[in-house]
């Protein structure tokens, strides 16, 4: 069975992995070209976001919704705590081609040290009223934050 049909399997059932990193399972590639299978699960929405370098995204967590991050260019610091921690949590960075996910009830940051383009993939509907009454939002990853990580 696939790394990545394992790791998605286990966020279906609600026993959400310790580890934030997504394994994605080797690209097939012939003289066409090449395929990578991201995501080998159910998915309600895909959102294509495109983030300047030293902006701040989420700053927030879900009530019920959980998501895979892909990025396809450029580079995430992605930060994540405990719902009500007043502790900064060191990131872990995130770059071209590599995925992530972050499941419900978890405080979480993307910051953008360079321009970013990335997928999400949700398990909710993400038109704004769906999203908006879903997400309870914090900021912890501040102006002096950033100004730590981006020069």
């Amino acid at each position: 069975m696939s790394k990545n049909l394992i790791y998605t399997k286990s966020v279906e059932e609600g026993r959400y992995p310790k580890d934030n990193f997504v394994p994605i399972d080797d690209t097939f590639i012939d003289e066409r070209g090449e395929i990578s299978n991201l995501l080998l699960t159910k998915i309600n929405s895909v959102a294509r976001i495109c983030s300047r370098a030293g902006s701040v995204r989420a700053n927030h967590y879900h009530k019920t919704d959980w998501h895979y991050a892909f990025v396809e260019s450029g580079e995430i610091l992605y930060f994540e705590r405990s719902v009500g921690s007043i502790n900064i949590p060191l990131p872990v960075k995130y770059n071209s081609g590599q995925m992530f996910y972050t499941k419900p009830n978890v405080e979480h940051a993307m910051l953008f040290t360079k321009d970013t383009v990335f997928y999400t993939f949700a398990t909710n509907i993400r038109n704004h009223e769906n999203h908006e009454s879903d997400v309870v939002r914090v900021s912890f990853i501040t102006k002096d934050i950033v100004e730590k990580f981006v020069s």
